[in-house]
């Protein structure tokens, strides 16, 4: 798959030369983070790990630790996640979400809709390796119903690859019967069917149930389920139709109304900064009435907005 990301592997790169700037940046008195924000956001995120790796053999001390110990606040956030692997982000973003206080579904539905079924595979082993414990069991103790069961069908990433053409009719047919056509919902059709089949055989149905029953698939979602079962279904078909439509609508609605959502907002910039960010821009531009740089600049503020931006990239105005 192309990159396209916002951020690219730095040409000239030297870890050791790297490190040097770092730790100037966090010695003695007072914290250089421009420093800091010019030098992440412009590397990949493979070069932060040999960087990482270069400046324990160099000082002898954890590059992460001295971030923390010398940021603070969402720009440290910010940071630190940029320094993380992808899995391991991905990993520990989940563990988070079961186990804090309470269970952040959120999370828990953007990774697992969004993710490719490789990359699925790589979070369940690692997420093994790192707790030792199974993501798959911690998810299950932790949720019900079908909202359960679809999260348990997109975590053994099996989906069909390719168009069935035989089934697209009757896939349609399936989910008409099970919603629209019926008194109360049969929410394992749509669970059955918008977690096994491929995203361009899913596009097909969506188009033959929209001649089928008039509506969008969303509309009926949306009328028929609720909750977390619904913001699941919802991703899933937004992610089919769109992986880069669906971040920018999540990162709009991160960012509309009073206060944000920086938590999604960090975790969406940083995870897509090397896979689909410039298309997201371009969608979330298509989608909204201005550019996500200019919502990013009047959203944030300081150092952390600064990071952001330069992450975000240009400016779609």
């Amino acid at each position: 798959m192309a990159n396209r990301g916002t951020v690219k592997p730095s040409a000239n790169f030297s870890a050791s030369a790297d490190s040097e700037v770092l730790h100037k940046a966090m010695k003695g008195l007072g914290t250089d983070e421009d420093a800091i924000l010019q030098l992440v956001t412009a590397r990949s995120n493979a070069q932060r790990q040999e960087i990482k790796a270069s400046f324990k053999t160099l000082y002898g001390k954890d590059l992460i630790d001295d971030l923390k110990g010398e940021l603070g606040g969402k720009f440290e956030t910010l940071i630190v996640a940029l320094m993380t692997p992808p899995i391991t982000y991905d990993v520990t973003s989940l563990r988070n979400a079961i186990k804090g206080a309470g269970t952040d579904e959120k999370v828990l539905v953007e990774i697992l809709a969004s993710r490719t079924s490789q990359q699925v595979k790589q979070i369940v082993a690692a997420y093994k390796q790192e707790y030792d414990d199974d993501l798959e069991k911690d998810i299950t103790g932790d949720t019900s119903g079908h909202f359960q069961r679809l999260l348990v069908i997109l975590l053994q990433a099996n989906r069909q690859t390719g168009i069935q053409a035989e089934s697209i009719e009757s896939d349609a047919q399936a989910l008409f019967k099970a919603g629209e056509q019926k008194f109360g919902t049969d929410e394992q059709s749509f669970v059955t069917i918008l977690g096994n089949r491929s995203a361009e055989h899913l596009r097909k149905v969506f188009d033959a149930y929209m001649k089928l029953s008039g509506y969008e698939i969303e509309e009926s979602i949306k009328r028929e389920t609720s909750g977390n079962l619904k913001d699941l279904l919802l991703a899933v078909v937004k992610c089919a139709r769109s992986v880069p439509a669906y971040f920018a609508e999540t990162l709009y609605y991160a960012m509309k109304g009073a206060g944000t959502d920086d938590n999604t907002l960090i975790r969406v910039m940083v995870t897509r900064s090397e896979v689909d960010l410039l298309d997201i821009r371009a969608q979330f531009r298509r989608l909204f009435a201005c550019s996500l740089h200019s919502m990013i600049k009047g959203d944030s503020s300081g150092d952390y907005r600064k990071a952001l931006l330069a992450l975000c990239g240009g400016d779609d105005a």
